[in-house]
């Protein structure tokens, strides 16, 4: 596949609005009492939220409560401890493979990380290079070279167009090192490989962070685009807009007494209680009600956890599979 230039008749807008809108074939996202636990206590616990395909969901909440985690519970890449929740006709954590084949992540550290040394171009490349060899059908990769190279940049452009991201406005064009992108021309940019795949569910960590007020806006329109193009789309903040889908993480959230099944409310009700850093979000409301319970959380995280082992002879062969395509991306870079 030759390099990614810009459109020849320059007509690419850098606004977000994407494809026109059309039907829905976004994934329905259904919880219910959902919680994660891990080594050191709690990443979240008690989430419900209940959203149509199409819609944008906000995982809102502080730092370091549990938002991270309860995004990568519902696109299938963390497996819950407890709770039920469906995506898509998906079931958790059984169908979690099936799920994180109509899924993909964005701008999540740790895991979608860019590659500063790279340019624009070169990770366009190697993502169009990666959908076609592990995510097209078979008929596809028997097409001759120049109809698959065709089919890959009307992909890639589809994706551009969709994320906003105009290439003749960088520095370079597509020749723009990752590390000379400004916050939000990143954020486009992952947003973009994300969307090679053709999710029908999109999942954006730290939508916010380090962006001025003006450019959260600009994000915010981004993602409305995207759900009007009929997209789910699940993002991370520390404060969703009011049009949102809003799944509130830390204190009230994941408080083990939360009530299962109740709306999710747009801000915590007890904004005093502090989130345990350690815990991942559990709180802390400093009474012994805490260590006199533990037995019988012990005992119900037993049972789940024994319920979940059935699962994992299948999650051991995905884990391959994927292993096998970032080593396929590694090799692409040296």
């Amino acid at each position: 596949m030759g390099p990614v230039d810009g459109p020849q008749d320059g007509t690419r807008s850098s606004g977000a609005r994407g494809p026109a809108a059309q039907e829905p074939h976004g994934l329905e996202v259904t919880a219910r009492g959902l919680g994660l636990r891990g080594p050191r206590g709690w990443a979240f616990r008690g989430v419900t939220v209940e959203a149509g395909p199409g819609s944008l969901i906000a995982v809102e909440g502080p730092s370091g409560s549990g938002r991270t985690c309860l995004l990568l519970a519902l696109t299938g890449r963390m497996r819950p401890t407890e709770g039920v929740a469906t995506v898509g006709g998906f079931k958790l954590p059984r169908h979690m493979s099936a799920l994180r084949r109509v899924s993909a992540l964005a701008n999540v550290p740790g895991v979608t990380d860019l590659e500063p040394a790279l340019t624009v171009g070169e990770h366009l490349r190697e993502r169009a290079l990666l959908q076609h060899r592990f995510g097209d059908s078979l008929r596809g990769l028997l097409r001759p070279r120049d109809e698959r190279r065709a089919a890959a940049r009307r992909l890639v452009d589809t994706a551009l167009d969709a994320a906003g991201l105009d290439l003749d406005s960088l520095p370079k064009g597509p020749r723009t090192a990752v590390r000379d992108l400004e916050r939000l021309e990143e954020l486009r940019l992952s947003v973009a490989l994300a969307l090679v795949g053709r999710p029908r569910l999109l999942a954006v960590d730290d939508v916010d962070l380090k962006l001025s007020p003006a450019e959260r806006d600009r994000v915010w329109e981004l993602l409305r685009s995207l759900t009007e193009a009929g997209t789910t789309v699940v993002a991370v903040c520390s404060e969703a807009p009011e049009d949102a889908v809003v799944v509130p993480t830390g204190a009230a959230a994941s408080a083990p007494g939360a009530a299962p099944g109740a709306a999710p409310a747009r801000k915590a009700e007890e904004p005093g209680r502090k989130a345990g850093r350690e815990t991942g979000g559990e709180a802390d409301d400093g009474t012994d009600d805490e260590a006199a319970g533990e037995t019988e959380k012990a005992e119900e995280t037993e049972e789940t956890e024994k319920a979940g082992e059935a699962g994992e002879a299948e999650e051991a062969g995905d884990e391959v599979k994927e292993a096998a395509a970032d080593a396929f991306a590694e090799t692409g870079r040296s």
